[in-house]
């Protein structure tokens, strides 16, 4: 456990009408408080959130997301469609099992949603509230040991956990970027290894999504109700058809060995994936989605590869970053602030390699937005990520770092060229094979 005052304080009771506990995360604690019952209190007489003074006493959410107190307005039923996929279709949530869902940020009503669609299939919600500002003041001063007892708890929770929903919706994307990068690159070898890399990521059914506000509409140079609009478009999606339209990708893939990347600037990269296999995301890990994944061989890297949108790490945003490889390591690279690029790098030997290829098709995501949930999907668009491979495309390749990059090849970005085994599979970001061609955007929407 965290020194400083981070520690459980663990209620054990039993709920009568809600079978929840909520990981309520405040400054450095962790409060584990009943769900407020229908009553107001639990059936042991304990005080609900509301009473404890945990939550606003009065909050309704209006259709457009905003908080108004003292009034009562329906629930937008997109949201309540959204979180019935996630449920039913992303975790496929069956009698009994364990859910940990975690909110990053102020949002509720998707809580409260998801917990609705959980209950509804015999599950077991366990929520926790969490907040960046103040991870980012337990993590200025976390000590080795301090980080080490965190990740151990957190772990022994995630090991009960058969499914893991998490909902980010912080307003700063930045809030994380004084934290000092060696507390951050602590944080990334130990807790995120430990919990998420080796155990959420391999041992649970995950599915990560964002909740959109002001701030990420804000990103997307979009008003706040458009960007609610697109929003629902790109969650509400239908996977399953998309999901179809994704095989022919995959079988041609599953039998490719050399591929050729060429693009904006310097990018002209070629590696092998022979044997590797491939992963199709259809709204089972992340929502929005729309990739097909699979890695290169780790040491069949060569060239050179210029990235064309922004990425957040930690908190910073880093653009203009380019990587030359040889023998599959990154031997050069160099971006807006190549020392703390570099830093990243340095990680551990795997930051250096790359883990993952994926091509992006969602058909409503065109332009970036400083959020890899989105951007890496985008219509048009490869990620070639430095760090940790997943185990279902896995070359080997094993650090505390994954981090998704991402290019854009369609024509207003400069275009691209893919090649599989020396033919060309996709051009300026669109399939040019009939048997692709489901996947570009006109046939997905």
């Amino acid at each position: 456990m965290l020194a400083l005052g981070y520690f459980v304080v663990l209620l054990p009771v039993v709920l009568a009408e809600f079978r929840i506990a909520v990981f309520h995360r405040v400054g450095s604690f962790n409060q584990v408080v009943p769900q407020e019952s229908v009553a107001g209190t639990n059936a042991f007489g304990i005080l609900s959130l509301k009473r404890a003074g945990l939550v606003p006493r009065e909050r309704r959410i209006s259709p457009n997301g905003n908080t108004i107190r003292g009034e009562r307005f329906m629930r937008d039923p997109r949201l309540q469609q959204l979180a019935r996929n996630i449920v039913g279709y992303s975790l496929d949530v069956q009698a009994g099992e364990k859910v940990l869902i975690e909110m990053v940020g102020s949002e509720r009503e998707i809580v409260k949603c998801l917990v609705e669609e959980v209950h509804a299939r015999g599950g077991y919600p366990y929520i926790e509230l969490a907040d960046n500002s103040i991870r980012a003041a337990v993590l200025r001063s976390a000590t080795k040991e301090q980080m080490e007892h965190w990740a151990n708890m957190d772990l022994q929770r995630m090991k009960e956990m058969d499914c893991y929903v998490a909902i980010r919706s912080g307003e700063n994307v930045s809030e994380l970027s004084d934290v000092p990068d060696g507390k951050m690159k602590l944080y990334n070898q130990i807790y995120r290894k430990k919990v998420h890399l080796e155990q959420r990521v391999k041992r649970t059914r995950w599915v990560v999504l964002r909740y959109p506000n002001a701030s990420m509409a804000q990103l997307a140079g979009m008003s706040t109700e458009r960007f609610e609009d697109f929003y629902f478009d790109v969650c509400n999606l239908d996977y399953a058809r998309m999901a179809d339209a994704m095989e022919p990708l995959q079988e041609l893939m599953n039998k490719t060995d050399r591929v050729r990347i060429t693009g904006p600037g310097a990018t002209d990269i070629t590696f092998s994936i022979r044997g590797i296999g491939s992963v199709k995301c259809c709204g089972r890990r992340n929502i929005p989605d729309g990739e097909l994944y699979t890695a290169p061989v780790r040491d069949s890297v060569n060239g050179i590869i210029a990235y064309n949108t922004l990425s957040v790490y930690s908190g910073v945003t880093f653009e203009n970053i380019t990587f030359r490889f040889e023998h599959g390591k990154i031997v050069e690279a160099s971006a807006n602030d190549t020392a703390r690029l570099l830093e990243v790098l340095d990680t551990d030997e795997g930051a250096r390699y790359i883990g993952e290829f994926s091509l992006g098709f969602n058909p409503y995501i065109l332009h970036p937005m400083k959020d890899t949930l989105f951007d890496e999907k985008i219509d048009g668009s490869l990620h070639f990520t430095p760090g940790q491979a997943y185990e279902q495309a896995d070359n080997g390749n094993r650090s505390s770092v994954h981090w998704d990059l991402v290019l854009i090849q369609r024509a207003e970005y400069g275009g691209g060229e893919i090649y599989f085994d020396d033919r060309l599979i996709r051009k300026d970001g669109r399939f040019v094979i009939p048997e692709l061609m489901g996947l570009n955007p006109e046939n997905l929407k």
